[in-house]
Order: C-alpha cells, then sequence, then structure tokens
C-alpha cells in the first residue's frame, strides 16, 4: 500500500483516539483499501469509526475538525469518515445508523452531516457489508467480530435503490457487475475485480470493456441507453 496513505491512515487513528478515549471501540478501512483497488490520486479513503455508544453533537463536531483536511491533509482524492455506534453495526439492518458523516479532502466537497441526505441512505448499509467482509482493522478487534454480516436476500432492495439512482455513466456499469457479484455469489468484489468477472463469464463484455476504458480515461463516454439497459436487467435479477 502507498506509503503516504499509510501514514495518513497512522494519524488519523492518533487523532480518533485522542478525541475519543475509552469511548473507542476501533477504526476501519472500507472501500477500494479494503478491496485492494486503491488507486493513488484517483480513490478516496473510506474509513469507519465505531464508539461504545452514541455520542452528542460536540463530540462528534470537534472529531471533524481534528480530521478536516486543512487540519490533517489527505493524500487520496478525499476521506469519506462515517462514526457509528457499536450497536447499529452489530446487527444487519439496512437504516443508516450513523452519528457522523464526514467528506473532506482536495477532491471532495467538504460536508459535515449529523443525519443522512435524502437520496443517499442506502449506501451505509452496502459499506457496513463490505467492511463485515473485507474491513481492514486499523485499531480494535477484527472487523468481522464487530460489523455483521448481511444476507443477500437482505441486502436486494438496498442494492436496487444505488442502481436506480447510479445514472448512465461508467461508475454505474462497474457499480452493477459488483452488484452481480454478490448476488451470485456472496463475494464483494472491487469494481475493476467485478468487471472481470462479468468478462470471464462473458457477459456485457462490450459495454463493461467500454466502462473500464472510461474508467482509465482512454473513452470520454457510454451509450446511456446500453447502460440503462444493462441496470435494467440488473434490478429484474434483484427483484427477482
Amino acid at each position: 500500500m502507498p506509503a503516504a496513505e499509510e501514514g495518513y491512515l497512522a494519524r488519523l487513528v492518533a487523532r480518533v483516539r485522542a478525541e475519543l478515549g475509552e469511548d473507542l471501540v476501533g477504526v476501519y478501512a472500507g472501500g477500494s483499501w479494503a478491496l485492494g483497488d486503491y488507486e493513488p490520486g484517483r480513490s478516496d479513503l473510506d474509513v469507519a469509526v465505531v464508539t461504545r455508544d452514541r455520542l452528542p453533537h460536540f463530540r462528534l463536531a470537534a472529531l471533524a475538525m481534528a480530521l478536516r483536511h486543512d487540519t490533517l491533509p489527505c493524500p487520496a482524492r478525499g476521506l469519506e469518515l462515517v462514526v457509528y455506534p457499536v450497536a447499529a453495526v452489530r446487527s444487519p439492518s439496512t437504516t443508516p445508523g450513523f452519528d457522523l458523516n464526514l467528506n473532506t479532502g482536495a477532491g471532495l466537497p467538504e460536508r459535515i452531516d449529523f443525519e443522512p441526505v435524502p437520496g443517499e441512505a442506502h449506501w451505509f448499509a452496502i459499506d457496513r457489508s463490505i467492511l463485515a467482509e473485507n474491513g481492514v482493522a486499523l485499531h480494535g478487534p477484527p472487523a468481522r467480530d464487530v460489523f455483521a454480516v448481511f444476507s443477500r436476500e437482505l441486502l436486494s432492495p438496498v442494492l436496487a435503490e444505488a442502481l436506480r439512482r447510479g445514472g448512465t455513466a461508467a461508475p454505474a456499469v462497474l457499480n452493477a457487475c459488483r452488484t452481480l457479484r454478490f448476488v451470485a455469489d456472496g463475494v464483494w468484489e472491487s469494481k475493476r475485480g467485478a468487471a472481470a468477472w462479468m468478462l470471464a463469464r462473458g457477459e456485457e463484455r462490450v459495454l463493461v470493456e467500454a466502462a473500464l476504458r472510461v474508467r482509465a480515461g482512454q473513452e470520454e463516454s457510454l451509450d446511456p441507453a446500453a447502460v440503462e439497459r444493462f441496470i435494467g436487467r440488473v434490478l429484474a435479477q434483484l427483484e427477482a
């Protein structure tokens, strides 16, 4: 893993521990870092902080101030950090469940949310499912001992909502590939890994290869109608 990001995560953990003390259960990396698909300059760092109980807003705000990009510069495109009380992550609930959602970094609009923004609630259950299977413990017990595993049946409506709101650009195609991989085998892959899985099956080769080229900057855009048809087929599988 890149040294700059490793050093940053160590400093982030130190600040979280200083702010939360005995109220801290653990700090976990998810997303592309956990799935082995982190790309310097392109990827975000996804971090979950788990606390023993719900914290008051003034303590959460102090934590956010300690971790903002202008206070602790993030070498990635940005930091997406979510604080959960442990009770919210030990059961496989599809509710957002967080106390703080912080986005900060040179490539991200800064946000400090204490409640879910309409239209975004689905992402938190998906992120926790990835953490349960693949999360990297930066501090505290292993992720599998903290985060509940989600069944495919429970998560399917949330995955469908993410697809409906995903648009028609290349990330939507790659997210649909990842969704199909999870629905088929209960396995979370990186987006590129899921695309390779699709290509190995000989499915949607033209569209998936085009999405990978767009991701790599080798092509500008995809045919929106083709993306819509593909997303529709994935949604039909989820509903079935």
